[in-house]
């Protein structure tokens, strides 16, 4: 809603910012709301606190929910497809074991983690899990020692690209809503996901698998083998993940390129780079690549629009939350409660990427959905940014790792993946807390520190 002048000074503002936080919170923790609902709820309540006239309220949200899902929804949806169909042609498999081969079996767990990282990409981390976890339990069984040996390097990968990486809502949320660009968070959200993940799940991995030995459940997936009829190559594999990838590092380049007037911005060839290393467009050329790719001798064209219509399903639900968290950042702008936001950050002297990953890491504890505070954070946080003057897109994207990050951090009983990893290993919930939450923890500081260092830096 253009030309509002918000009603209410700093005070009341950033009242109605807390309150509508503890309702947020309230909703989803005690009533056991789902966070859509209780997001567009709030999103509504917060409007007509802070006194945007009723005839702007409806424009607001909406401006909000479809501004987010305009970007949000492609990306996400394009890369659950391209995720689902190199899970169910057996591509995890076959990647995972050529890299055991490669490696060694002394150097199992590095090579479960490079292949999670590598399959982290397209797919979300309950999936890329799941997917997983059959390979991890026969390597664990074949080589010996703790199962956590070998799951806490794949869990973790798979959790630091979720975080980190577009097409994950996450940081594609993030970045939509405090403006970074895509292409560059990819970048810096890979850079950093390495070694992030290396100090904060392998290295921990090997030392807690030597202190806390839990042997391979014997009633999940208990035979360990993985069998797919006619699974893709491992070149084709690869090929599929590195593709979106190096369409969307051209486009990066040929931008940077193109800016500093070392090639022709107007030329045929630079504008069809640019065009194509679009996040949604780069991401749509993979998609129909593996659909060829994947389809010959596999599925019939019934099978494999049957294939992608089913992986939309379980993404419905994170789709509508990240677009309800867009309908709630918008409605913190247009009435105020950002700037007020911003305005005590600078008086206050606190960092704006330290206040990014502070505010993420209050509502993660507060309620465990990454994605609701990575959303809410987001928002809330969106105002103070652009208030901020000399922030590069490099700053930009750095921010949104620290939203990330601080979402990551000191996972417990209230979010889905605590319990998700303690069932899979037959943990009970003191041991799940000594590794699950320690890691994730590990994640979201070394994650926080490795950007915020860069922030200094560059």
């Amino acid at each position: 809603m253009e030309n509002f002048t918000p009603v209410y000074g700093t005070g009341p503002l950033l009242g109605i910012a807390a309150g509508a936080i503890a309702l947020l919170l309230f909703l989803i923790i005690r009533l056991r709301l789902h966070a859509f609902i209780a997001l567009v709820l709030v999103s509504l309540l917060t409007a007509v606190a802070a006194g945007i006239p009723v005839g702007g309220i409806m424009p607001t949200l909406l401006d909000g929910f479809g501004g987010t899902l305009a970007n949000v929804a492609l990306l996400v949806g394009l890369g659950v497809m391209l995720g689902r169909m190199l899970e169910v042609t057996g591509g995890a498999a076959v990647l995972a074991s050529a890299l055991i081969r490669a490696f060694g079996e002394k150097r199992a767990p590095l090579a479960l983690g490079v292949s999670s990282l590598l399959f982290g990409f397209p797919l979300f981390f309950d999936v890329g899990l799941i997917v997983m976890l059959p390979i991890v339990f026969s390597v664990a069984r074949r080589v010996g020692g703790s199962v956590l040996t070998y799951t806490l390097p794949t869990a973790g990968a798979f959790a630091v690209m979720h975080a980190f990486v577009p097409p994950h809502p996450g940081p594609v949320t993030a970045a939509v809503e405090i403006g970074a660009d895509m292409g560059l968070v990819l970048l810096i959200g890979l850079l950093l996901a390495i070694p992030t993940w290396y100090l904060s799940s392998y290295l921990f991995g090997l030392w807690i698998g030597k202190r806390i030995v839990i042997p391979v459940p014997d009633d999940i997936m208990s035979d360990g083998t993985v069998d797919h009829e006619n699974p893709p190559s491992l070149g084709t594999v690869i090929g599929l993940l590195l593709l979106p990838m190096l369409l969307i590092f051209a486009n990066t380049g040929v931008t940077t390129l193109a800016a500093t007037g070392t090639v022709p911005e107007d030329a045929l060839w630079v504008q069809v780079s640019q065009l194509v290393g679009q996040t949604p467009i780069a991401l749509l050329i993979t998609v129909i690549v593996a659909m060829l790719a994947l389809s010959r001798g596999r599925f019939t064209r019934q099978g494999m629009e049957t294939l992608i219509g089913d992986s939309l399903g379980p993404v419905c639900g994170i789709i509508l939350i990240t677009g309800a968290g867009g309908m709630f950042g918008m409605v913190l702008r247009t009435s105020g409660i950002g700037g007020a936001l911003a305005e005590t950050l600078e008086a206050a002297g606190l960092p704006v990427i330290v206040a990014a990953f502070v505010i993420a890491l209050a509502l993660r504890v507060a309620q465990g959905s990454a994605t609701v505070a990575i959303t809410t954070a987001a928002g809330l946080i969106a105002p103070a940014v652009q208030a901020a003057s000399g922030l590069s897109s490099i700053d930009l994207a750095l921010i949104v790792i620290a939203i990330a990050s601080g979402a990551t951090a000191l996972s417990h009983v209230n979010d889905s993946g605590f319990w998700l990893v303690g069932r899979f290993l037959g943990m009970d919930v003191k041991t799940t807390l000594k590794t699950w939450t320690v890691m994730e923890t590990l994640i979201g500081f070394i994650g926080f520190g490795l950007a915020f260092g860069l922030s200094l830096v560059l």
